[in-house]
């Protein structure tokens, strides 16, 4: 088949299968797979036999660094002792206990490669976990943890297979062993660093985002390769210049180079990520078609995979209960027994392990059923843990992320900002500049943190926010200003370059329009804000928590001047109703300033938040 076909076609599947996962909320890597078994199986397809290298050196790189550069290095940093537990002691443990396993279970396999198939099925996926659990709604925690664990435990696998294939046509110590694992992680570390500093003094002299995309798409390799050439991980030295590349990015990079990043990167991840679930589901036919004449029966071959499959998932569930347990009985705290579980069902494999298995060498005994039993592993997990992890979560009632605490959290942070941008602009400002510039940025300063509030409160259903209206008003605006502007491309007398910047501007603002949309308060509870929120704020601490509201209606000054709100504030000091900043009166605001109480609540429905005007903090 031609290859640009070929790579077409693939292309086209994945867009389709992944975005129908989509619309109807189905685990995309096990629908991808389930279609790639499918077409493996069609009548008149090519035998598709994966090359390990196009998926160790051209899909593994970038996909880990797409992931590294939006993971917070600082989450990484408070979750690593729980990730260290899972990519290494983990992986370790799984490809100790899975080859004992495999050696007892398959007949004539050598202990060497038996250990080499536990080290190939010991790492979950670096994507399907991830995908899943933000498609989920786990716990942020538990997300971060999963994250960091696939960043890593390649590099302890990849190290453990070597060390297998090694041992396979010669004997090794294991002192031999644990240098082989120094080398690799320190060397990956090492390079990491380097490269991480080298592109981060290159990054700062570039300004044009197409150039800075450029240097992103090769930093994956830049890293990879020369740590691979050493001996070294490269997939250590990747996830390391992802982290310290994404960590340092607002400093290093200019706005619009940030944004054609994500963008791009987005994209590219879409597909490699996608494409790799349908190659394993494309590799099944060269695999069984590679096990005919090795004397087994279809009874037997089950019975081996099933075994492996059963091993696989059962060692990492017995690895994360026997931690949680020596921690709650050594320090007293740990994960609960529920987040244990979870983490134990998030153990998909992916094609990380179909590649690696195809590095055992043809001397190894069984070496065709090694292959199927991984490709076994692979697609029961995807096919059972995927589709069955939505479930347990649901079942174990574990919150996910909560939008409404999420949008005032949000709005409290663009609040500090803000008010840091207008103190900035006061210290700078000269006589010369107009005041009604000056004016024009303290009002879009207002607006910006405004509309962040708006997504707390009463629904758009009830009452649109100012912020809202105008965005509904400025869109059909650009709207006619665009068809404007395409009229006169029809009429031939606008050079096409001036058009091209026109439709380019309107496109820009209308990319940069604040959307506000309703932020969904819990049910069980009255929103408040976290605990850390308030500080040292001597206001918030002797604030009580509710009094009785004078005008429990509306606000005050509204009901008696015949105005509208938007949303409703609660002064804590003496029960005055008033409406919030979005409104037209400002008139919570305007009490504070009037009386100096410190201290309101939102009294919107689902909501018991409060604010502090002095420190100008949450609470």
């Amino acid at each position: 088949m031609n290859p640009a076909l070929l790579t077409v076609g693939l292309v086209i599947v994945v867009a389709c299968a992944a975005g129908l996962a989509r619309r109807y909320g189905w685990s995309a890597p096990s629908v991808l797979v389930v279609v790639g078994v499918a077409i493996s199986f069609t009548p008149g397809m090519p035998s598709f036999e994966l090359d390990p290298d196009v998926v160790l050196i051209g899909f593994l790189p970038p996909l880990l660094y797409a992931a590294a550069i939006r993971t917070s290095l600082i989450d990484f940093r408070a979750n690593r002792r729980a990730i260290l537990l899972l990519s290494v002691g983990l992986v370790a443990f799984s490809t100790v206990v899975i080859g004992l396993v495999a050696w007892w279970v398959v007949p004539a396999v050598s202990l060497a490669a038996a250990f080499a198939l536990g080290a190939v099925v010991a790492p979950p996926d670096a994507v399907a976990a991830t995908a899943i659990a933000r498609k989920v709604g786990m716990p942020r925690r538990i997300v971060s943890i999963l994250e960091g664990e696939s960043l890593v435990n390649d590099a302890t696998a990849l190290v453990a297979l070597h060390t297998a294939i090694a041992a396979i046509s010669m004997q090794i110590s294991v002192g031999q062993v644990a240098l082989d694992f120094l080398i690799a992680a320190g060397g990956g570390i090492v390079v990491g660093l380097v490269v991480a500093a080298v592109l981060a003094k290159i990054r700062k002299h570039i300004t044009d985002p197409v150039l800075d995309t450029t240097l992103s798409f090769v930093a994956p390799y830049v890293a990879f390769l020369p740590a691979e050439a050493i001996h070294a991980s490269g997939v250590l030295a990747v996830v390391v210049t992802g982290l310290l590349l994404g960590h340092k990015a607002p400093i290093l990079q200019t706005a619009a180079s940030r944004i054609a990043e994500n963008t791009n990167w987005r994209t590219v991840q879409f597909l490699l990520e996608n494409a790799v679930f349908l190659l394993i589901g494309l590799q099944l036919r060269s695999i069984v078609d590679g096990i005919d004449g090795l004397g087994f029966s279809f009874g037997e071959i089950a019975v081996y995979c099933l075994v492996v499959l059963l091993a696989v998932v059962l060692t990492r569930v017995v690895w994360l209960y026997v931690i949680t347990a020596l921690y709650r009985l050594v320090t007293g705290s740990a994960w609960s027994w529920p987040v244990a579980t979870v983490i134990s069902w998030a153990g998909m494999r992916g094609v990380v392990t179909l590649a690696a298995v195809f590095l055992i060498p043809p001397e190894a005994p069984q070496r065709d059923l090694l292959r199927l039993i991984a490709f076994v592993v692979v697609a029961g997990t995807l096919l059972v843990m995927g589709p069955t992890l939505p479930w347990l979560v649901r079942r174990l009632g574990m919150p996910g992320p909560d939008p409404a605490e999420d949008a005032l959290q949000s709005a409290a942070l663009v609040t500090d900002a803000t008010r840091a941008g207008l103190a900035h602009l006061e210290s700078i400002r000269t006589p010369e500049d107009p005041p009604e510039v000056i004016e024009r940025l303290r009002n879009r300063a207002d607006l910006r943190t405004n509309t962040m509030w708006e997504r707390l409160g009463r629904s758009q259903d009830e009452v649109e926010p100012p912020a809202a209206a105008y965005r509904r008003l400025r869109m059909q605006m650009l709207d006619a200003e665009r068809e404007a502007v395409l009229e006169a491309r029809s009429s031939g007398n606008v050079d096409d370059e001036v058009l091209r910047g026109a439709l380019y501007a309107i496109d820009l603002e209308e990319s940069m329009l604040d959307r506000v949309e309703d932020a969904q308060s819990r049910l069980e509870a009255d929103l408040v804000a976290p605990s850390r929120s308030s500080g040292d704020c001597e206001h918030l601490r002797s604030a009580p928590r509710v009094t009785s509201a004078r005008t429990p209606g509306g606000c005050e000054e509204c009901l008696r001047d015949g105005m509208t709100w938007v949303h409703l504030r609660l002064c804590l000091s003496c029960g005055h109703v008033g409406c919030c900043d979005s409104s037209i009166g400002k008139h919570a605001s305007g009490h504070h300033a009037e009386t100096g109480h410190p201290v309101m609540r939102s009294i919107e429905p689902g909501e018991a938040w409060r604010w502090c005007f002095v420190d100008e903090k949450l609470g």
